[in-house]
């Protein structure tokens, strides 16, 4: 049954590569061009996602636990990992797809990512992640601080999302878009050259999102998406060979890296690209603060920002925010400044005689 996660995880590397989803440019462009259109798709995986398993939960296909707020684990975690994922140049599913593409800047930030999220949860450094997340409060969803039943949440949440993404389109149809000739037809055209929408393709990924919850039950991994525990998984897997760890999540992450492969090859975007010194050692930094913040936060952008958002757990919303802070201020930080120092430098006087 574990040959199901290499399915679903091949299918949403696709689609992640062909819909340029990059959620690490949907948190930094609130920051830097003050744009809200990549986040909104994000939101709308959410709500699509909360509206399934909600239903599936009710169903009895899955059930869902409340659990405990590890809020101080959540909070430093989340902000070491949306700091990192800026100098890493993507996220976690980012960097999978990226590396797929054959960016050896994003080999470099995903093997560091490995590493350090198995040094943080199986490894040496295990010991800081359980300090910090023992420190709790027992209520871990709104639904069960409220006394109220989730799909009250469920209706408000897909409801803003709906007025965000009638703004958005609202937004677009103002803008005169040019379009190149298509050199394909049919499908052919549709997957490997036409440009996806944002909000297609997160609903797309939004759907791909609820399928995981029954698949992966259906192991015994009682979760849905998720990429840091597994990737943790791959390292250890690498030092020990226990094949116990090979799961669902393992084919599910080794599944991203093949599918954004088979999309770049088709499309023609897959091409090996080798980084300058400075951008491999950010990748790098990057890559091991991905693996240590996910680790703290207990999930990175997927596990905690769209999968725990979506059951309303606090900290999957707790750490959402604290993810955008960190890539606000690496955003500031590596981006913008430049930018500024750019904008302001003192031309050099040239004296002709």
């Amino acid at each position: 049954m574990i040959i199901t996660g290499l399915i679903l995880g091949t299918v949403l590397g696709f689609v992640f590569q062909r819909g340029r989803f990059c959620v690490t440019g949907a948190f930094r462009d609130l920051f830097t061009i003050k744009s809200t259109r990549w986040f909104t798709a994000f939101m709308v995986i959410v709500a699509v996602q909360s509206i399934g398993v909600f239903a599936l939960d009710a169903l009895g296909v899955i059930q869902l636990d409340g659990g405990t707020f590890p809020w101080l684990g959540t909070i430093i975690g989340g902000f070491i990992f949306g700091f990192a994922i800026i100098l890493a140049g993507g996220c976690a599913t980012g960097t999978y797809y990226r590396a797929g593409e054959g960016l050896v800047g994003s080999w470099f930030a995903l093997i560091f990512y490995i590493a350090g999220a198995a040094a943080f949860r199986f490894g040496p450094l295990s010991g800081t992640t359980d300090a910090v997340r023992s420190v709790e409060i027992q209520n871990g969803t709104l639904q069960d601080a409220l006394g109220v039943t989730p799909w009250i949440l469920v209706i408000l949440l897909v409801a803003g999302v709906g007025v965000a993404v009638l703004r958005q389109l609202n937004r677009e149809r103002q803008i005169t878009k040019v379009q190149l000739p298509a050199m394909k037809t049919g499908i052919a055209h549709v997957l490997t050259e036409k440009t996806w929408h944002p909000f297609v393709t997160a609903a797309i990924i939004g759907i791909i999102a609820i399928a995981a919850w029954p698949l992966s039950w259906a192991t015994g991994r009682e979760s849905g998406l998720g990429i840091t525990g597994p990737s943790a998984h791959i390292g250890v897997f690498l030092g020990t060979g226990d094949m116990a760890l090979v799961d669902w999540g393992m084919m599910l992450v080794l599944g991203l890296l093949i599918g954004s492969f088979i999309a770049a090859k088709a499309s023609g975007e897959f091409k090996i690209r080798v980084p300058d010194a400075r951008t491999t050692v950010r990748s790098i930094i990057g890559g091991l603060g991905m693996g240590w913040g996910a680790a703290w936060a207990g999930g990175c952008t997927i596990g905690n920002a769209m999968v725990n958002t979506a059951t309303f757990s606090f900290q999957g919303w707790t750490a959402l925010l604290f993810m955008i802070l960190g890539t606000g201020v690496a955003a500031k930080i590596f981006i913008m400044g430049h930018k500024r120092e750019g904008a302001t430098a003192t031309p050099k006087l040239t004296t002709v005689s």
